[in-house]
């Protein structure tokens, strides 16, 4: 027995080493791709930022136009929620997090009354809301680690869409923010509508100039008519990046604690192991002085037996007085 649980921690053993070394380059990988998702977040800024700055420029100017994706509505019945999640797992908390959000959104919708429509970001999102029953209008996947702006531009179409048509009166966007290395945040804010030109300006961190320099063509109305769209799509690209950011950090910490676990049990189980070893070595030392000491009583034993039974003194005397009466015989 000792040497069957030796054998079943040493292959246990092997089976987390395996383990680690796969654990182990996950963390790798998921640090370069953080560091990656960084940099194009951070080269993708400066076209929102421009974006936005022309957008303030058109609003101090006075340009204002009734475009559908400013459109309010009286009453909200009806919510689509882009619920932008991973494609893989071992991310740690990255996915739950964000379906909690949304969850929680969605019941309190219900409790209102109202509708709402799904669209899913991930593989993870459409498994986890079709397994629980919810309708999902839309998915998308396949990008979520390293999305780029086509992929952005898809999914803004077919958000913008469903608030065209009037098939829902708000789209709400449900991501995590990149905050730091150490801080990611599950975020729910409105997508659309949008906020007034003049809100933009105020809380879109662009950088307008002076606006008397700048002349506008075919009219400041139409410009603004055509940055809107583009507008939608800068945002909904810079959420993907924060996501795709998030989730290669989440992965890494999760990676790195598993590693850390798997060292761990490494020596846990290493430990239980060498003691199984000495047990089953002082078992055989056992056994093998139990055999010498009984094979040495055995011996005893047929040695006293001898030295009682086959004594000359009761043997040999009869025999050696007939011998001695024959040869006066003779």
């Amino acid at each position: 027995m000792p040497g069957g649980a030796e054998r079943v921690l040493r292959r246990r053993i092997g089976s987390v080493k395996n383990t680690k070394k796969i654990t182990r380059a996950q963390e790798l990988i998921a640090a370069t791709r953080v560091a990656q998702a960084q940099r194009r977040a951070a080269a993708a800024r400066p076209y929102s930022e421009q974006l936005t700055g022309v957008i303030e420029s058109l609003a101090a100017s006075g340009a204002d136009v009734d475009h559908p994706l400013l459109r309010q509505a009286e009453r909200v019945e009806r919510v689509a929620f882009v619920i932008c999640a991973g494609d893989r797992g071992f991310a740690g908390p990255y996915n739950a997090q964000v379906f909690r959000a949304a969850e929680r959104e969605i019941q309190a919708l219900r409790n209102e009354g109202g509708d709402y429509r799904i669209v899913s970001v991930g593989k993870k999102t459409n498994d986890y809301f079709r397994f629980r029953g919810f309708d999902i209008d839309t998915h998308f996947e396949g990008f979520t680690g390293s999305p780029s702006y086509e992929n952005a531009r898809a999914i803004a179409r077919r958000v913008r869409e469903l608030f065209d048509s009037g098939d829902v009166d708000q789209v709400e966007l449900i991501y995590t923010e990149f905050v730091s290395m150490g801080t990611q945040r599950a975020i729910v804010r409105r997508f659309l509508p949008l906020e007034s030109t003049t809100s933009i300006a105020e809380h879109g961190g662009g950088d307008a100039t002076i606006t008397a320099s700048y002349s506008f063509e075919p009219s400041p109305e139409g410009v603004l008519e055509d940055l809107l769209p583009r507008y939608v799509e800068a945002r909904l690209f810079a959420a993907l990046l924060d996501g795709a950011a998030s989730e290669h950090a989440n992965r890494q910490r999760a990676m790195k604690a598993a590693t850390e676990n798997a060292e761990e049990l490494i020596i846990k189980l290493s430990r239980i192991m060498n003691r199984a070893r000495q047990e089953s070595i002082t078992t055989e030392i056992m056994e093998i002085v139990g055999g010498a000491e009984s094979l040495n009583a055995d011996q005893s034993s047929d040695h006293d037996y001898l030295l009682d039974h086959l004594q000359p003194a009761h043997i040999f005397p009869e025999e050696l007085g007939h011998t001695h009466e024959h040869r006066q015989h003779v």
